[in-house]
């Protein structure tokens, strides 16, 4: 790794200050990302700034129709939450497909979603249910939130304080899943709300997408076999190592599938 200072502030404000006031600031929350990247130096921060002693960014309460969630909650804390398990099981299970032990006992919600990578789990969650993100200026629908590959709609100083979760008449999620990194080379998180049907891609494309097709045809029939017959399409998906576009454009449907036959 290369020099930097280390901070750990005790306030949201605090951290605001420390980031306004580095050449090149990077925020902290579970590190699993950002720690590896410093180790195989492909990123050089002039000061680390830890969440991790901040007060009020963690933590699982319900609020209404709605569950909110604190920014620094671990993985493993939202997987094992009864209250999570009551509202949204389909939350709870998400969570406990994320990497190893080790890793849903570090790394944090918001930490992902504000990672974006487009393989991970959460930003599946927070599009089909419609979550929004509080920071500390303002709140941004899950929609808006995602922008790109690694990429958010997170500006200078802001940072992620907690999502709210509508909580839905049923949802489940699937994946398919590398088996060395655990990371989703596809996954459908369906959720049937108030509103009509959502299903949210992750892993696919290069950031978080709803599969509107597939919407169109649950809301008139949810059922698995109402999918069968669909194919997202191959185009702007990701090809690598793991799978091609077109491969994924298969498992796109099949998750999707399984997804609502475990609702069903």
């Amino acid at each position: 790794m290369y020099d930097f200072a280390y901070h750990k502030p005790a306030s949201v404000a605090d951290a605001v200050a420390l980031l306004a006031g580095a050449d090149d600031g990077k925020l902290v929350a579970g590190g699993m990302t950002l720690l590896p990247t410093l180790k195989q130096r492909l990123a050089q921060p002039s000061d680390l700034i830890d969440l991790g002693g901040v007060s009020g960014l963690s933590g699982i309460r319900r609020e209404g129709d709605a569950l909110v969630i604190g920014a620094m909650t671990t993985h493993g804390a939202v997987a094992a939450s009864a209250e999570v398990k009551a509202a949204i099981p389909g939350l709870a299970e998400l969570a406990g497909l994320i990497g190893d032990p080790q890793v849903r006992n570090r790394g944090t919600l918001g930490g992902s979603i504000c990672n974006n990578d487009p393989a991970a789990d959460y930003p599946g969650a927070l599009v089909a249910l419609g979550a929004t993100v509080t920071t500390n200026q303002r709140t941004i629908p899950a929609e808006e939130f995602f922008t790109g590959m690694f990429e958010t709609a997170l500006e200078e100083g802001e940072i992620a304080q907690s999502v709210s979760f509508p909580i839905p008449e049923k949802s489940a999620y699937t994946k398919f899943r590398n088996p060395a990194s655990r990371y989703a080379i596809v996954g459908a998180y369906v959720a049937r709300t108030a509103a009509g049907v959502r299903v949210a891609i992750t892993g696919a494309g290069p950031t978080v997408f709803r599969w509107k097709e597939a919407e169109a045809a649950l809301s008139a029939n949810f059922a698995p076999s109402a999918v069968e017959g669909l194919k997202a399409p191959a185009t702007n998906l990701n090809s690598d190592i793991h799978a091609s576009a077109e491969y994924r454009a298969h498992l796109v449907m099949v998750m999707t599938k399984r997804a609502v036959a475990e609702i069903a």
